[in-house]
């Protein structure tokens, strides 16, 4: 006597329960074809052949040890038992090599080798004419389709291949739906930092209280941090043993009928995979109306679990959203990541960790990358000249912050030094006091417990005035160089918008991208957001005022530097420049300035010979200009292969007044004794 043998699997026990359904319904199409041609024997034998094969699908029913596919496609689509064989007299074609020639018996014509409503009508019990209409379950959720035909009941009719390989307990992303979404892979709680946790436990009992009242609410998740917010709906799933997809909304189609199909492929996807789906709306936030409107209206039709992903909240009329805010991971769970990445070698970084986490704001795909790219180019290394660890580190994190922030403003390579800036004493010691208040912010702010006393105002704002070409933006560049920061101009007058509401969405993007580099703001043309706004005499100043206002609030917001350059201070409200941390004057260069500006201005391999500084600084241009001057002068003298001398300072010079258009005067030029340069 064999032994007895082990419980069948869940997939094993599927196919015998399919096939048993299969031998139902083959059972019923040949008891019909023998009724059809008036064969009594056969009839008699097929009623017999009908009733073994329900009692065989009975056995295997009760043999599942867990719900069959088709009886999940049945509580699913709340599917009659007519509409649940005609399902099968469909897969049947697929699965079952006789059913092609009982099809064309049971309909007397052997050109009909195939299912039809009419075959369904005829040989099925308890049928329905609804079972067929495009409301009914079978066609609204396309688990079957009417292909071309003379009439409705005379159509072939077609199985899905999705519900045919759900029924055979195969699982895969419809064909319909790739391209539009993506799987993504279960994710473990304790992958996340705490804070993450957190929500993801949050949004697990929202929806597992929610599935317990038969309401299940989108859960939105806002802010900048796209990668974690899609970690934490991976694991909130994960919880509830249900799997994820992701949509890109900018994927949505535009025209309704494609977007209502798309709603219903995968809301049946979602029944099928037992799947929520993630709706990633980043880059829509910034101003997209038509994109925007068919966001909204997908969050009005779809109703399986939905997570929506964005920086901006949103409504929905039909549909509760519980809204969660996701931020990056607190500084102290930044530290334990980058600890954690680095391994042993963090032992050797002498308090890097801290300086990275207090200028950088990054998630843990971030730090990873980063920490990958130092360690990688360390095992590189091949000579002690080379930067070191904690040099690399800074600059792979740094390469890994820009790429949002590339295409929103324009990066300066900083250059410029201390030396190069030629500044009174007070301006100089004024931006050394702008150093030090970013290089120490982490900690007065965290470890000094100023950020737990009030978190207003702690962004590190200035403003530098004076007029143009006197060392604004070298200034910014020397605390660049300093800070070891980049450096990202972003022209004011180009940002400002005669849109309401646009200028705010503009400035907000490029916040949104600095964060997490902690880059230097430079903000160009002030004078084109500023000005005497306070006196609101129409609706446009009252939105001026708006616009300045959210400027000013995200400065004060900002983790980073963020400097506006004014060439007229004069026409600042002293109410705004009041919520400015720093306020640089810089003026037009004295005569002494301008000389030690001509000492600085040609690099040290630029030939010069016989140049006077204290005659060079006799012209009356800023260091802007004189910039301008040299290079222009230099250009000259390599053409005529000579040393930088006087006459090609004075041919630079008239070409810049020309620009300038003011005139070279006598007095600029007094004592050029050379002969050459007064022709």
């Amino acid at each position: 006597m064999n032994p007895p043998s082990a419980a069948p699997s869940w997939t094993e026990a599927n196919q015998r329960l399919l096939t048993a359904a299969l031998d139902v319904v083959r059972a019923r199409l040949a008891l019909h074809a023998a009724r059809v041609a008036g064969e009594s024997a056969r009839e008699s034998s097929g009623e017999e052949a009908l009733v073994q094969a329900q009692e065989a699908r009975a056995q295997a029913e009760a043999a599942m040890p867990s719900p069959s596919a088709l009886a999940s496609l049945r509580a699913f689509f709340g599917l009659s038992p007519f509409e649940e064989e005609l399902l099968l007299l469909c897969a049947g074609m697929e699965l079952d090599a006789a059913f092609p020639g009982l099809c064309a018996q049971a309909q007397a014509d052997p050109q009909r080798a195939f299912p039809t409503f009419g075959l369904a009508l005829a040989a099925l019990p308890q049928a329905h004419w609804s079972a067929i209409s495009p409301g009914g379950p079978l066609r609204y959720w396309r688990l079957l389709e009417v292909q071309a035909g003379p009439s409705l009941v005379t159509s072939p009719l077609r199985l899905d291949e999705r519900v045919l390989h759900f029924l055979a307990g195969v699982h895969h992303l419809d064909e319909h739906l790739v391209g539009f979404v993506q799987p993504l892979p279960p994710l473990a709680l304790e992958e996340l930092v705490p804070s993450h946790q957190r929500l993801a436990r949050a949004v697990a009992a929202a929806w597992a209280q929610s599935q317990d009242g038969g309401i299940l609410p989108g859960v939105q998740l806002c802010g900048g941090e796209g990668a974690g917010k899609q970690a934490i709906a991976r694991a909130a799933v994960g919880l509830l043993g249900m799997n994820l997809h992701v949509l890109w909304a900018h994927a949505l189609p535009t025209a309704p009928h494609d977007l209502e199909v798309l709603v219903r492929l995968w809301e049946r996807e979602a029944v099928l995979s037992n799947s929520a789906l993630l709706l990633d709306c980043h880059g829509v936030d910034a101003g997209d109306p038509a994109r925007e409107n068919l966001v909204q209206r997908f969050l009005e039709q779809v109703k399986s679990p939905l997570f929506v992903s964005g920086q901006a909240r949103r409504r929905a009329r039909h549909r509760p959203l519980v809204t969660y805010d996701v931020a990056k991971p607190t500084r102290e769970e930044q530290r334990r990541i980058w600890s954690q990445a680095l391994g042993p070698v963090a032992a050797r970084l002498n308090g890097q960790v801290e300086r990275l986490t207090a200028h950088f704001d990054l998630n843990p795909p971030a730090i990873q990358a980063a920490t990958s790219r130092a360690l990688g180019e360390e095992l590189l290394a091949s000579s002690s000249e080379q930067p070191g660890l904690e040099e690399r580190l800074w600059e792979a994190v740094r390469s890994q912050a820009r790429p949002r922030l590339d295409d929103l403003a324009q990066r300066i390579e900083p250059v410029a030094t201390w030396e190069d800036l030629v500044l009174p004493q007070p301006q100089l010691a004024t931006l050394r006091e702008i150093a030090i208040h970013v290089r120490q912010r982490a900690k007065v702010y965290d470890t000094w417990g100023f950020r737990a006393k009030s978190a207003r105002g702690l962004g590190i704002s200035a403003l530098f005035a004076g007029p143009s070409g006197t060392g604004k933006t070298m200034a910014a560049e020397v605390l660049a160089n300093e800070l070891h920061l980049d450096l990202y101009c972003i022209d004011l007058s180009q940002v400002v918008s005669k849109y309401i509401g646009e200028t705010e969405k503009n400035l907000a993007r490029v916040f949104d991208a600095a964060e997490e580099g902690g880059a230097i703001l430079l903000f160009d043309e002030a004078d084109a957001l500023f000005g005497k706004r306070s006196e609101v005499k129409d609706s446009h100043d009252r939105y001026a005022n708006i616009e300045v206002s959210y400027l000013l609030q995200r400065m004060e917001a900002y983790r980073g530097l963020a400097i506006l350059t004014s060439n007229m201070k004069q026409a600042l409200d002293d109410a705004f420049l009041r919520r400015i941390r720093f306020v640089v004057q810089f003026p037009f260069p004295d005569r002494a300035q301008r000389a030690a500006i001509w000492q600085h201005i040609f690099p040290a391999q630029t030939p010069t010979e016989g140049l006077d500084w204290s005659r060079l600084a006799q012209l009356n241009v800023a260091g802007g200009n004189i910039r301008n001057i040299a290079l222009h002068a230099a250009f000259l003298a390599a053409e005529a292969g000579q040393p930088v001398r006087m006459e090609h300072i004075l041919a630079g010079a008239r070409v810049e007044y020309a620009k300038l258009e003011k005139p070279l005067t006598a007095g600029e030029t007094r004592g050029w004794h050379d002969e050459r340069v007064n022709r």
